[in-house]
């Protein structure tokens, strides 16, 4: 494959640690119920040391804890099934948006349940709750869909027109500078 087909196929860090995985295990609606389940342990704190209902904070906490891993499990294979129908390629999801929104929630839900500030529970869940959906739909769900095409022995990216290699040579770079284009023979070598 060209290296712009192993990126799309592969993704970033985080796509490259799931495409690791096997693929009954890396399927989206888990990567899903995966989201939720560590949004839940970040809901361990504010849940036992707010003042709301503080006797029965665990019960609540499993019960919000199964509702996230199944609400997030259920958009993931919502998410698949509209990819293959779709038969989309992978996109970057806004990274500068989705990633503070976790935190942001996490922090307005301490407030709210340290009754400082009354903050509407919708908003704190959905900074809670989008970002994983948004990930999987974006880029998870089609990445996964590529990559059992992968296994199925299809090429994911027939009929697609192949973009050339437009990284520039290193003598055209470097120019003259004769000690730069020995640095880089040097490491081409090894």
């Amino acid at each position: 494959m060209a290296p712009h087909e192993q990126d799309t196929l592969l993704g970033t860090s985080l796509s490259r640690r799931f495409s690791r995985l096997p693929l009954w295990l890396s399927h989206p609606a888990n990567i899903g119920g995966f989201y939720g389940l560590l949004i839940a342990l970040a809901l361990l704190l504010p849940y036992a040391y707010g003042n709301k209902n503080n006797e029965v904070w665990g019960v609540e906490w499993i019960y919000h804890t199964s509702l996230l891993v199944v609400a997030c499990a259920v958009t993931g294979f919502l998410s698949l099934m509209l990819i293959s129908f779709s038969k989309r390629h992978p996109m970057a999801p806004p990274r500068y948006l989705l990633y503070p929104m976790p935190f942001l929630g996490l922090a307005l839900l301490s407030i709210d349940r340290t009754e400082l500030m009354a903050i509407p529970s919708v908003v704190i869940w959905l900074l809670l709750l989008l970002p994983g959906p948004v990930y999987v739909h974006l880029s998870w769900a089609p990445r996964w869909r590529l990559l059992c095409m992968v296994e199925d022995g299809n090429d994911p990216f027939e009929g697609l027109e192949t973009k050339e290699d437009s990284t520039p040579e290193a003598e055209v770079m470097a120019g003259s500078d004769t000690e730069l284009l020995e640095v880089v023979d040097a490491f081409e070598s090894e």
